[in-house]
């Protein structure tokens, strides 16, 4: 089902993926308040829907947005609250871009009106597919898995010291999935050697792995973050490298499959 804001296409399995900031456009009536850093679109969780196409095989549906996070960042909750307290992050509708370069010119910035309409007009109609969709599917397979795909930059000192892990599992300290079904995704990390990983470390999961993930109702839910370098070049232009995902490809089907089959 496409609409003006995303794009749910339905699956067979008990396996939804969601793209939260895999969006790109810009409206050109926004994109001209904007400064040219924001243009860039450098914090895009760039070619996730590409990297995980092979999860159409596996019968997962996938809800893909349309528009930018720099417009509305659909992983937030719809009040803006911080789900980090005490550390540095974006807001619902972002003021500024990771690096705090500014993303609009001077002057420009949304108003308090406008940041709702923005809400009523990208953020709810995303959300309202993505409860309605792990609802059907929890009625029809008994149970539900929620994957939310992100991807970000190895190095961002805003966020984190260092370099991030390649994989970062977060379920909410364990509380958005059962603990089997962590403990299976965990299994398939721990078995290889490739990547680097953590779970709940720096990303412990955002509104949407929190707000649905509801293990003792049947539905569970897993964040990955991962680093754009496993699978694309991380300066601009973020080429696309099917030599590199071809290398973790395997390892997040092998995560995703391990999941389902713990949930069901």
């Amino acid at each position: 089902m496409a609409s003006d804001v995303f794009t749910l296409t339905p699956g067979t399995s008990p396996l939804l993926v969601s793209f939260p900031h895999a969006g790109t456009e810009i409206p050109p009536s926004l994109a001209r308040r904007m400064t040219p850093e924001a243009l860039l679109r450098a914090d895009t969780d760039w070619h996730l829907p590409q990297l995980y196409a092979f999860v159409r095989e596996m019968g997962a549906s996938t809800l893909v947005p349309r528009f930018s996070r720099y417009v509305i960042d659909l992983n937030r909750p719809p009040e803006d609250s911080n789900l980090y307290p005490g550390q540095d992050t974006t807001g619902l509708v972002p003021a500024d871009t990771f690096c705090k370069h500014p993303l609009y010119r001077a002057g420009e910035a949304p108003s308090a009106a406008e940041v709702a309409g923005r809400r009523e007009q990208y953020w709810k109609p995303y959300h309202d597919a993505l409860e309605n969709e792990l609802a059907c599917l929890r009625g029809a397979h008994g149970a539900a898995v929620l994957w939310d795909a992100h991807s970000i930059a190895s190095v961002v000192p805003r966020f984190f010291e260092g370099r991030l892990a390649d994989l970062n599992l977060g379920t909410a300290d364990g509380h958005a999935c059962a603990p089997r079904v962590q403990a299976a995704a965990q299994a398939v990390l721990a078995a290889q050697h490739e990547f680097s990983h953590v779970t709940n470390g720096r990303f412990k999961g955002g509104y949407i792995t929190r707000h649905y993930g509801r293990p003792a109702s049947g539905v569970h839910a897993l964040q990955m973050e991962q680093c754009h370098a496993t699978y694309m070049d991380e300066p601009a232009p973020f080429a696309y490298r099917p030599d590199l995902a071809a290398r973790v490809q395997p390892l997040l089907r092998r995560m995703l499959a391990a999941a389902v089959e713990a949930a069901v």
